[in-house]
């Protein structure tokens, strides 16, 4: 039998929403393409309340660089809204985003919303960034805008020596209004 408080998430902290935001972002989750550079990358995760609750009709939307650092600010490459639905999960197939001048860390950024819940900015980092040098504990501060360690997530490398694909768990915990 579950303990009330075992359930219980703290909400996801906050991290700034960027100058790259665009709206009206297509639904999909395949954001990489054949031929891209980088390291494919899968994120996924659920959509959770406070009492670790499944949030079925939230909205996530998801936004990054390519391999090379760059924004696609006349497009829509990189860029996803996805509906996680009555399962509250969602993934998206990427690359490994870029650094890029005015920015020390790798990062994707996040924006969820859902009906009786404040709306959720934030962004997700790798424990296997370079800037870290191996120790995101101790280095999570080298990027001004990380605001909290919880933030940086393992990255576990999955599939075979030919096609190796780094993996992120990002649960997204949103506030009851």
């Amino acid at each position: 039998e579950w303990d009330e408080a075992e359930k219980k998430r703290q909400p996801t902290p906050f991290c700034e929403l960027g100058p790259f935001y665009k709206r009206k972002a297509p639904n999909t989750s395949m954001l990489r393409a054949p031929g891209d550079s980088g390291m494919p990358l899968t994120i996924a995760g659920g959509v959770y309340n406070t009492r670790g609750e499944i949030i079925s009709d939230a909205k996530v939307e998801i936004w990054q660089t390519d391999n090379d650092g760059h924004y696609d600010v006349d497009g829509y490459r990189y860029r996803a809204l996805l509906e996680p639905g009555a399962k509250g999960s969602y993934a998206v197939d990427s690359v490994m985003p870029g650094h890029y001048p005015g920015r020390v860390c790798q990062h994707v950024h996040y924006l969820t919303t859902a009906p009786g819940h404040k709306p959720l900015i934030t962004q997700l980092y790798f424990a296997t960034d370079p800037v870290f040098e191996g120790d995101p504990d101790k280095n999570f501060h080298r990027d001004p805008l990380i605001t909290s360690r919880e933030l940086v997530r393992p990255v576990m490398i999955k599939g075979d020596p030919k096609q190796i694909i780094a993996a992120v768990s990002f649960d997204l915990v949103l506030e009851t209004l």
